[in-house]
Order: structure tokens, then C-alpha cells, then sequence
């Protein structure tokens, strides 16, 4: 048991050794699919031959000379350190959250190495319906240890009322800073009962300015990438000449149905108007009902509100299942031929479906070319209830990019952390969208998510499915949401 909690620890050292003296490179070719492994093809050699001196040193140790190494080799990762000693084994976290299915296969598989090493049970539940079941068991006095926010607003609502801890008083600035890069830290940064406070960690992320199509059908039939908003929408005419819709859309999504008409809107803020117009509008000084939101929706409406453009009609939009919108771009022929989603689609896409032959993306067009190329982004953050050594083990664990290593590999996610190098990822398709994101020119991220939770989690998701499905226009549904914004 002794050698295989070392050789786990051996990873996670290597890992921040790596970091502090490389950083990880993002055009270097990956040299193995082990998700564990943070070496690169010009520090292989030098690591294996590290691992070997250090398993041959350590096999002698005792355990109090194998703990003052681990606290050596993390500098401030106190709890960390002693759950990898074991200090924690036979306790239990409970962790509550929005991943169902396969992604709630692909956490639990990521969480088990550090499970076996430590001995804590992290006891994971998910539901769909996450967003009113948090504040149902809260509020009841039933919170989980550690829940994982996809809302960052949600969070905050509970920051301010007192009943989130505060990481930052057990994990240094230096540490977090050897994690993330700053713009993390200050979206992680909100409101507590007494003054702000470091409301959580970034354990993954979603990049979503991605449109997705069946390349090698694509090709053959003659269409080609489009990179301006006039060539897609050109596309999307040729495609409806051809005889079929170019667009896959569903936004169907239980309680949370509308999340993927904000992100509609969210993208076309990004590409239509100011970077502090778009900031503005998250902060609700820039109304739902003004000149640039409403050209924002309506830009995207040229499309979802034309029938020959959308698989199914417009009709059609709000009953599809968001996970099942892609599945028709697989038949053959394909039945549509577009879909604009975040990379996590692709945990959803057919099984043996292959990157660069049954599929592959490009970059969301911009709409106005001088607002640059902006990459909206989304990610989950785990804010912590409940103040115990072995929770705090556990969100350090967090700050790894081991903890997101289950998407990495299937290429669901992304990992937010300065430790991950393009080998840990198991796809080209998640390479490639990693360095996608490393090209735009700004990035912000989703704005839903960073509303207050009454919002963004709430009226504009509703507000949105009303427009789509015909129940409300437009200017009454901007004007609902703009009511709902809590006045403090």
C-alpha cells in the first residue's frame, strides 16, 4: 500500500515539477496517453530516470521522511499532503452536482487514484436538476461537503449569505498562482458576508465558440469552412438549396432548458459589441432591453427562426434534447450538417465516431471584424460547505489537472490548470480546441453563468425558450428579464 500511494504521489510531485520548469508548451507533440503523466518527448528521459533514483531512495524511507518530502515537494499544500500520508483514510466527503451519465463516469473515474491513495470516500451525487436542488438542500441544512457550480452566479448567492468557506484561508496566493492563471482566481473571487472572499477552485472548463460538422461528408460535398459571418450564413443558404437544414439545434435540458439559446447570445454580444459592453451587461448596468442585446439575439434568430434552416423547424428547437441535436449530422447523409456547441458535445457524439474523418470543428465566425476573434469559455467551480481537513484535501485536489483527467482523455473538457500539457490530453479533437482557444483574441466567460443565479439560471433561460417556441416576442421577454435582477 506504502509503494502505491508513493507512486501516486510521484505523479502529482512531477507534475508541479514540470510546471515550475517548464510550464508545459502548447505546439509540442504528445508522447503518450497516460493521463497521470505530465512529461514531455524532451524531459521523458530525465523523468524516468528521476522516478527510478526516487523509488529506489524512497522504498527505505520512513513514513515521517516520505511526509516532509511531500510538504517540500508541494510548498503549502498542507492537506493534500497529509491525506497522501493517509492521515485522512476512513472519512467521508459528500459532493453534490450537475454531472449525470457519462459525466458522472468520467468524475468518479477521475477522483478514484486519489480515493485508493488517500482513503477518503468521495461519496458523488448527481441530478439534472441541480440548480433548484442545491438551494432546496441548503436551505433545508442539508448542504453536501463540496458541490460543483457550472453557475459561478449561483455560487455567489450563497458566498454572500455567509455559507460558503473561504479557500484562500488555507490555500496561499503563491500556491493558486502555480495553478491557475489570475483571470481564474478573480472570477473565482466574490462577495462573502464580510468582504470578498475566494469562493471556490476551477477544476475544469468548456470552450464554446466551436461549430461541429461531418467533415468527411462535408468535403465531398463540395463546402468549405466558412471564416466571416457572411460566408456561414452564405452556407447556411447553399446548404437549405442543397435540400437539407444546415443546422442541428435542440435546447432541451430539463429545468435548465435555454442554456444553449444564452450561449447563442452570448456569442453574438461577443461579436457584435464592446468587451465593456458585454461586462457591463453580466453586471446588469447594461439592460436585457438595450439596442445591443436585442441585435445580439436577433443576429442569431436569422437562423433559428427560419425553418429551412433548422432540422425539425423552429418547432422543433425547444423539445430536442441538446444532447441528442448533434445525432442526425451522423447519418448518411447526414440530415444537418451544423452544430454550435462547447466541446463537452462530444462525449454525447455516436460511439467510434473519429475526429478529422466523421467529424471536426472551426472557430465561430466573427460577426463584426472589429471586435476580434472571442472565445466564450464556461467551466465548473467547487465551492466548499463544509470546513474539515478532509474536504480541504480535497478541493487542493481540485487545483490538479488530474481531477478533470476523465474528460481530458475523451475529450469532454478542458483543464484550467497551468500543470496540463497537450499529452495528458487523450484526443486530437481536445488538442486542437485547446489550441484553438490559445488563438482568439479575447476571451470572456459565459455570461449566464456569472448573473445573479434569479438570472442566469433562471429568466433568461426561461425567457429565451418563451421566445424560441413563440409564447412571448422579443422586446417582452428582455423586459421580463430585466424585472427579475434583484435590486441588491
Amino acid at each position: 500500500m506504502k509503494k502505491n500511494r508513493l507512486a501516486i504521489w510521484l505523479t502529482f510531485m512531477l507534475i508541479f515539477v514540470f510546471a515550475l520548469a517548464a510550464c508545459g508548451s502548447s505546439d509540442e507533440e504528445p508522447t503518450t496517453d497516460d493521463t497521470t503523466s505530465a512529461e514531455t518527448s524532451e524531459t521523458a528521459d530525465t523523468t524516468d530516470e528521476t522516478m527510478d533514483e526516487e523509488a529506489t531512495t524512497d522504498e527505505s524511507m520512513d513514513d515521517a521522511a516520505m511526509d516532509d518530502e511531500m510538504m517540500d515537494a508541494h510548498g503549502g499544500g498542507e492537506y493534500l499532503q497529509r491525506a497522501m500520508a493517509g492521515e485522512f483514510a476512513g472519512t467521508t466527503v459528500t459532493m453534490f452536482g450537475p454531472f449525470t451519465d457519462e459525466d458522472e463516469v468520467l468524475f468518479n473515474q477521475a477522483i478514484a487514484p486519489f480515493e485508493e491513495a488517500t482513503g477518503i470516500d468521495i461519496q458523488y451525487v448527481g441530478t439534472k436538476e441541480f440548480e433548484a436542488a442545491i438551494s432546496v438542500r441548503v436551505d433545508g441544512g442539508d448542504a453536501p461537503d463540496i458541490a460543483d457550480f457550472p453557475q459561478p452566479g449561483l455560487l455567489a448567492n450563497f458566498a454572500r449569505e455567509g455559507k460558503i468557506v473561504d479557500v484562500s484561508t488555507y490555500m496561499s496566493e503563491d500556491a493558486l498562482l502555480e495553478s491557475y492563471n489570475p483571470s481564474w482566481l478573480d472570477m473565482a473571487t466574490m462577495d462573502g458576508a464580510d468582504g470578498e472572499i475566494m469562493a471556490g477552485v476551477w477544476q475544469r472548463f468548456n470552450g464554446k465558440s466551436l461549430v461541429f460538422y461531418p467533415k468527411a461528408a462535408f468535403e465531398a460535398a463540395g463546402y468549405e469552412v466558412p471564416t466571416t459571418w457572411d460566408e456561414l450564413m452564405a452556407l447556411t443558404q447553399t446548404i437549405a438549396d442543397d435540400g437539407d437544414p444546415a443546422w442541428c439545434i435542440g435546447i432541451e435540458s430539463g429545468v435548465a432548458t435555454g442554456w444553449a439559446a444564452t450561449d447563442w447570445t452570448e456569442e453574438m454580444m461577443l461579436r457584435t459589441t464592446s468587451l465593456e459592453n458585454y461586462d457591463a451587461w453580466v453586471t446588469g448596468d447594461l439592460p436585457f432591453a438595450s439596442p445591443e442585446v436585442k441585435n445580439a439575439v436577433e443576429t442569431w434568430s436569422e437562423i433559428w427562426l427560419n425553418d429551412d434552416y433548422v432540422f425539425g423547424g423552429t418547432d422543433s428547437i425547444v423539445g430536442t434534447f441538446f444532447g441528442d441535436a448533434p445525432g442526425p449530422m451522423f447519418e448518411d447523409p447526414p440530415q444537418c450538417w451544423l452544430h454550435k456547441q462547447g466541446n463537452f458535445i462530444t462525449s454525447f457524439f455516436p460511439e467510434g465516431a473519429e475526429y478529422g474523418t466523421d467529424y471536426g470543428f472551426f472557430y465561430m465566425p466573427p460577426v463584426d471584424e472589429a471586435y476580434g476573434k472571442p472565445f466564450l469559455v464556461a467551466g465548473d467551480i467547487m465551492g466548499q460547505f463544509a470546513d474539515r481537513d478532509e474536504v480541504r484535501a480535497v478541493m487542493e485536489y481540485f487545483t490538479l489537472p488530474d481531477s478533470v483527467a476523465g474528460w481530458m482523455q475523451t475529450g469532454g473538457a478542458l483543464s484550467p490548470h497551468l500543470q496540463a500539457t497537450p499529452d495528458m490530453y487523450g484526443s486530437d479533437v481536445a488538442r486542437d480546441i485547446a489550441a484553438a482557444v490559445n488563438e482568439a483574441t479575447s476571451f470572456r466567460f459565459d455570461a449566464s453563468d456569472l448573473m445573479p443565479g434569479e438570472v442566469g439560471a433562471g429568466s433568461f433561460w426561461t425567457g429565451m425558450t418563451d421566445y424560441v417556441s413563440g409564447a412571448q416576442d422579443l422586446d417582452t421577454v428582455l423586459e421580463e428579464i430585466d424585472a427579475s435582477w434583484p435590486s441588491n
